[in-house]
């Protein structure tokens, strides 16, 4: 029971989502944030216990990516349902995870399935929108208007969130002219 300890964290966190989601849209920005940085919290420490305590899980290694990625399309989506983010940068940033995974399904389908590990820039993308939207949703918490750095963030994260799909693209599109 206890090897699964880091995947109940995760699916603690993947039943932060909805909640956090409601608490956008209900305009609760206190709330949100703290369950954003909780969620960020939970997923620091699942990854800490499961490395550290050698609790990794086959589960683990699917869920946690499903958990993450849950969070923030979810929160993309809130954000700009709330015209706290553009929409066109919520259609960017989900339309290459879509991408992505259908790229991957697809070479399953033709039977050229290849491994995905994540890259660099990929990580970085990672980083980049989860400053985003905790920015977005402290300065909510806290009255503070700061556009200039809420902008530049935008910049940061569809710059970052074009350069990893081209960086999944160009070896996928080699992998499947094989």
């Amino acid at each position: 029971m206890l090897k699964q300890l880091p995947n109940m964290l995760t699916l603690g966190r993947l039943c932060l989502v909805p909640l956090t989601v409601w608490l956008i849209l209900s305009a609760q920005w206190s709330w949100a944030f703290a369950m954003f940085a909780l969620a960020g919290l939970s997923d620091g420490l699942d990854g800490f216990i499961a490395k550290h305590y050698d609790m990794k899980t086959e589960l683990g290694a699917w869920l946690d990516p499903l958990a993450d990625k849950a969070l923030l399309v979810c929160l993309f989506i809130s954000l700009a349902a709330v015209s706290l983010l553009p929409l066109w940068l919520t259609i960017l940033v989900v339309s290459r995870d879509l991408m992505i995974v259908s790229g991957v399904v697809l070479a399953m389908l033709m039977a050229r399935g290849m491994e995905i590990r994540p890259l660099m820039v990929s990580k970085a993308n990672t980083a980049a929108q989860i400053v985003l939207v905790g920015f977005v949703l402290a300065a909510k918490a806290g009255g503070i208007v700061m556009p200039n750095l809420r902008d530049l963030l935008i910049g940061l994260v569809t710059a970052l969130t074009l350069a990893s799909l081209l960086a999944y693209l160009r070896p996928w599109l080699r992998h499947m002219s094989h």
